[in-house]
């Protein structure tokens, strides 16, 4: 593992834990973080975050995090004890909602193909 994945993985676990210890916005909602992309030279990181809900929990998510953008990256810098604290950016990650629509989506096609098979006979098949 790298330093800058070992620090993107820091970056996630020290988020996580800030956001749901020491933000006290009640607009947030069940956050995860699911991923942070850090740049080579470790100044910029892109947070990652998923939300249990619709589109309204995810847009009042969203705008709690970006509120609280500079305490939260005051407080991993000091937990990470980095020479530069990374500008980050929150982004709302989807994937979680689009796998499961598409396992919705085969599901439902492995029905209507099942009921589009015409059922076999229970005829026994002796030769005569």
């Amino acid at each position: 593992m790298s330093r800058q994945e070992k620090i993107a993985e820091a970056i996630r676990q020290e988020a996580s834990v800030i956001i749901h210890d020491k933000l006290k916005d009640p607009r947030l909602g069940f956050v995860t973080i699911t991923n942070v992309e850090i740049t080579h030279d470790l100044r910029f990181a892109k947070i990652f975050f998923s939300v249990l809900g619709n589109e309204v929990a995810y847009k009042k998510t969203k705008a709690a995090l970006n509120s609280s953008l500079g305490f939260v990256r005051k407080l991993i810098a000091q937990r990470l004890s980095l020479r530069f604290a990374p500008e980050i950016a929150f982004y709302d990650d989807r994937s979680t909602e689009y796998s499961v629509r598409i396992e919705e989506v085969l599901n439902s096609l492995k029905e209507n193909d099942e009921q589009a098979k015409p059922k076999k006979s229970r005829r026994s098949n002796k030769k005569i």
